[in-house]
């Protein structure tokens, strides 16, 4: 057993109103730069709907993820070394510009520098890419603006998996939001699939970064992620995905999403799990038992023999501590509540979702019977079929029984506290008919609804004694005009701070004539980068140079 620390996230997708705050918080402070203007790292979908970018699900076409071959062994969908290394040069398997949606901006000029006249002036939309006119046609809330309706949530790759009856009338069953972000798996794909080592996996706490100097920008993890969460900015030649705000983390604050989140669906906490049982889980044979064997490899940090071994690898007592309180742990383990995003891609994610009763409540609401009677709303799930199987093929690669099981938990979580606060007898068959009780379903009902953010948010701090070896790995965005803006260990720069002085200019095909200079010949210039300068060294050009003092006869001397 060999006891390893992940930093996860779930997702109460029953509190999600779909403001998309989590979106804009992100988008300022990680992509609102050159290059990576059409990257979200944070996304609401609407669902049903095509998600971002339009069809990431259907596999076939994107080759995303990994597949499980006839000897029982795991490849990636995509191909081997030696198919990666045919494509390397033009990879089949990439979304397009159209696939996410090509970015805009107005021509506000024209609103403020426009001639007086009879007609009100018009801002046209004009490209970020091209700088010319454009018409809309995409973009990453598309499917929001649209309501779910049939002009393309009928195009939904797990619609297409259900019947004609389901893609008929779904418009008028259901409708939820989903948020999502980098899953940081504990089986990556995107880390197998990049040819120069430049996706990576912390050991620390499991999150996947991308080192921006060895990034090739050979795009290959963009094509082996099946949930499409790395991006390429065009103007860097460098990936760019999530990185769970680690700067955030290793202070042991929120996520930007998690911090802003208008519903306060999200909770963050540490899993303990066995990492030398992640292989054996991720190549079951059955999709359907993917599930299962996940939570298999979480450890019970109450164990006194993981609690052991966790010491033994040289973890630290107050990180076993925030594991014991970790709300993901309760979600996961406890209550079984929480579900993975479609397990079936092998990639063992390690943010989950609780799925929503909302649907299915809506539904019986509509018809004028009570939406908080637990017998209305037991019978609801087991025959409202349409989302508790759209719901399987989100979470548990089809398997109903998963997502029923979670529901009708969360049924009777309803229908007991409401007795509690309106003072009524309490009836304990509820929590029974879930293998519950009653004091259980009271402490999930506190978790799920009246948490306080300490209870939501359990992050340990990293360490003194390791906090240098983290500032070596440097920033994940170290580039130009990254958020990173060249931190220690970018750019062939290694040491702490003070020792890295500034941010040479990289290489890249947009930048190539500038690197050779007005003369034509090959030279490196650098740029200085003061919020990373403590005065500890000095980069040339950073200070005019010092001139020997002169002799009596005014020569140098």
């Amino acid at each position: 057993m060999r006891v390893m620390a992940q930093m996860s996230m779930i997702m109460n997708l029953d509190k999600c109103i779909g403001c998309h705050t989590c979106s804009v918080t992100c988008k300022q402070v990680w992509t609102n730069r050159t290059g990576v203007e059409y990257a979200w790292f944070n996304n609401v979908e609407t669902r049903p709907g095509l998600g971002y970018p339009r069809q990431y699900e259907d596999q076939a076409r994107w080759k995303g993820g990994w597949v499980r071959n006839k000897r029982g062994r795991l490849k990636l969908r995509s191909g081997g070394r030696i198919n990666r290394l045919a494509h390397i040069f033009n990879n089949p398997d990439l979304p397009q510009i159209d696939d996410y949606y090509e970015p805009w901006t107005y021509d506000y000029d024209m609103l403020t520098t426009a001639p007086a006249g009879n007609q009100s002036p018009v801002a046209r939309p004009k490209s970020l890419l091209t700088g010319k006119n454009m018409d809309i046609k995409w973009s990453g809330n598309w499917d929001d603006d649209l309501g779910g309706s049939q002009e393309t949530a009928a195009a939904d790759p797990i619609l297409a998996t259900m019947s004609e009856h389901v893609k008929m009338e779904f418009e008028e069953t259901f409708m939820f939001y989903l948020p999502r972000i980098c899953e940081h798996c504990l089986n990556p794909a995107c880390v197998a699939a990049c040819p120069s080592g430049a996706m990576y996996k912390r050991e620390e706490d499991g999150i996947v970064l991308v080192d921006e100097d060895g990034c090739r920008g050979w795009r290959m993890c963009v094509s082996a992620c099946p949930y499409k969460k790395v991006y390429f900015n065009h103007k860097t030649g460098k990936a760019e995905k999530c990185t769970l705000c680690y700067p955030l983390i290793e202070q042991g604050k929120p996520t930007i999403c998690s911090e802003t989140c208008v519903g306060r669906l999200r909770y963050l906490g540490l899993m303990l799990y066995d990492a030398d049982a992640v292989l054996q889980a991720a190549t079951v044979e059955n999709d359907q038992d993917l599930l299962e064997a996940q939570r298999s490899c979480f450890l019970d940090p109450f164990d006194p023999e993981v609690i052991a071994a966790a010491k033994a690898g040289g973890m630290a007592d107050d990180w076993i501590l925030a594991a014991q309180n970790s709300p993901i742990y309760k979600l996961i383990s406890e209550f079984r509540i929480a579900l993975p995003l479609h397990p079936e891609y092998r990639t063992m994610p390690m943010v989950w979702y609780i799925p929503p009763l909302s649907p299915v409540v809506d539904v019986v609401s509509t018809t004028g019977s009570d939406g908080e009677d637990s017998r209305t709303l037991f019978a609801a799930i087991d025959k409202l079929r349409i989302p508790v199987e759209y719901l399987a093929g989100l979470f548990s690669a089809g398997d109903v029984v998963p997502v029923e099981s979670s529901l009708r938990k969360l049924a009777a979580m309803r229908s007991y506290m409401r007795d509690v606060n309106l003072g009524n007898d309490l009836d304990e068959s509820i929590p029974e008919a879930v293998g519950m009780t009653g004091e259980s379903i009271q402490a999930m009902y506190r978790l799920l609804a009246i948490a306080k953010y300490e209870d939501r948010y359990v992050i340990p701090k990293a360490h003194v004694e390791t906090a240098r070896e983290l500032e070596e790995l440097g920033c994940s965005l170290d580039t130009d005009g990254g958020p990173g803006m060249g931190g220690p260990g970018s750019a062939g720069h290694s040491g702490p701070y003070g020792n890295t002085v500034g941010m040479p200019l990289g290489a890249t095909v947009d930048n190539y004539n500038e690197m050779r200079g007005e003369a034509g010949t090959p030279t490196t210039p650098g740029r200085v980068n003061l919020l990373n300068w403590n005065g500890a060294a000095s980069a040339a050009g950073l200070f005019p140079p010092v001139q020997p003092p002169a002799t009596d006869d005014g020569a140098p001397a």
